[in-house]
């Protein structure tokens, strides 16, 4: 059990973090959900609806998270479209978890091998871009290096917001401080750049470094390690893979490393 005896705050939106507290806790460890995001529908449902109305316009999908599959996909039934319409586009998903989203469905994807749009443009031709139409469904203030980088290879892009995230309500602040201040956790992920982004948002001009000085931070990959180096904070944890399953890897390497010390406060393995 390399997590016994770890206390590790999953900070994924709550319909999400059952997958990844499993995980922490089929490990021995005990996952404290405290979800940093609130994943809500777009402002306006008008710029998606129309895209959808006129699917058969385009030659390409891109999808970005699961999340964008499944918003999307439910919108499509909204606008009385099916599946079927989508089966002559070409699609490229983010990541396996987008990709698996999208099997349900019945759909197949481009997936790429490394699961960041860096990645995703690596695994589709140019040439296969230059004079097509692309429907990129995704979330609100996502980066702009997709979309741009398609243009620049010739193809005309639209980009609609299917969903957005924002910080939880109620007083989940407050009970984080007392958390951090009175039995500080070994470990916090974050598996986005908006779970991370949105906890700073819920400690307004206080010291995050100082909060999470004795917390293990542990980032998904590259992007959300750049977000949590630009918060001012330390990535202490930086997953090889991309995934939930490469997330907990790391956690497990790092606990399991010799450098590391023994659960703060005595708390023994079981």
């Amino acid at each position: 059990m390399p997590l016994a005896g770890r206390r590790i705050v999953v900070t994924r939106a709550a319909p999400q973090a059952g997958k990844l507290a499993r995980l922490i806790e089929g490990l021995g460890g005990e996952a404290i959900v405290f979800p940093t995001i609130e994943i809500l529908p777009p402002e306006d449902y008008g710029p998606l609806d129309r895209a959808i109305e006129r699917i058969g316009d385009y030659q390409w999908l891109f999808f970005t998270s699961a999340n964008g599959v499944e918003r999307f996909l439910a919108r499509l039934a909204h606008c009385r479209k099916t599946v079927e319409e989508l089966r002559a586009l070409r699609i490229a998903a983010i990541g396996p978890e987008t990709a698996k989203r999208l099997a349900a469905a019945g759909l197949s994807a481009v997936v790429p091998q490394d699961f960041r749009a860096e990645g995703l443009l690596e695994a589709v031709d140019p040439d296969e871009i230059r004079g097509k139409k692309i429907l990129l469904p995704r979330v609100a203030g996502a980066r702009e290096i997709l979309p741009e980088t398609l243009r620049r290879w010739g193809g005309t892009v639209d980009v609609v917001e299917a969903y957005r995230t924002v910080p939880p309500g109620g007083d989940g602040a407050a009970a984080l401080r007392r958390m951090f201040r009175d039995s500080p956790p070994d470990a916090i992920t974050f598996t986005s750049s908006s779970t991370a982004k949105h906890f700073a948002e819920m400690f307004p001009g206080e010291s995050l470094a100082g909060l999470l000085r004795s917390t293990v931070i542990a980032c998904i990959g590259p992007v959300t390690s750049r977000t949590v180096t630009e918060l001012g904070l330390r990535a202490d944890i930086v997953a090889g893979r991309y995934t939930i399953e490469g997330l907990v890897e790391a956690l497990v390497e790092y606990f399991g490393s010799p450098a590391v010390s023994p659960p703060p406060g005595g708390r023994e393995a079981g």
